[in-house]
């Protein structure tokens, strides 16, 4: 693997795990020293994340993390709308949808556990559970390009977790909700699909909003 790729990586993992918050200066030198890698391939990962919107470069000033605004999260929500309705529409159309009734009986398992506890490792569980579902649509979908925009906006959901973590409540549903997409996926539905995937977004825009509200996580009300 490049070592370009390598500082990539690990940067982008540390971004959108909050080890590296918005805001935080990203000096060369230093993350060069961390990484094991010279100061050109660190810059070509930093101009991949600025790529990403994860990282911003200010003149004069050098290399930040990328607040996140209420504007942004909005916008980020209604391109993940976009996406993310038609994708579960094609697998509703898929011969391979039959897949998704295991995902649904997983999501009822876990909104089980979750409702009956909040235990660090349940949260886990749940976001691999999550994951898979992502590999699932990428696979069945079988839509290269919507695919690429997905992962790209990935990323950017990724850090919004962190708040997501605050509120057990919503993660219990959003398990809910995630078994009920699957259910009609795997029934064929794919007007029930778009709608049950529809609305779980937009459970999980005004979770995340009334958080920023509250002011929970180190957030920006501003742009970037």
């Amino acid at each position: 693997m490049k070592h370009s790729t390598r500082a990539y990586e690990r940067l982008r993992e540390e971004i959108v795990d909050w080890k590296l918050p918005p805001g935080t200066h990203l000096s060369e030198l230093r993350l060069a020293e961390q990484f094991g890698v010279s100061r050109t391939p660190l810059r070509e990962a930093l101009q991949r994340l600025v790529g990403d919107n994860l990282v911003k470069v200010v003149p004069g000033r050098g290399a930040f993390v990328t607040e996140i605004a209420l504007e942004d999260v909005r916008h980020l929500f209604q391109l993940r709308e976009a996406l993310e309705t038609y994708a579960v529409r094609l697998c509703a159309r898929s011969p391979r949808r039959e897949l998704f009734a295991d995902l649904a009986r997983d999501f009822g398992h876990q909104h089980a556990a979750l409702a009956a506890g909040t235990d660090p490792a349940r949260l886990d569980d749940y976001y691999e559970l999550t994951a898979r579902l992502d590999e699932h649509i990428d696979r069945v979908a079988g839509n290269p390009y919507l695919t690429h925009a997905a992962l790209s906006l990935r990323a950017q959901l990724r850090r919004l977790r962190r708040i997501a973590r605050r509120s057990p409540d919503r993660l219990t549903r959003g398990a809910e909700e995630h078994a009920r997409v699957c259910g009609a996926v795997a029934d064929g539905d794919e007007e029930r699909a778009a709608e049950l995937m529809a609305a779980h977004i937009d459970n999980a825009l005004r979770g995340i909003l009334d958080a920023m509200a509250d002011g929970v996580g180190q957030l920006a009300q501003g742009g970037r």
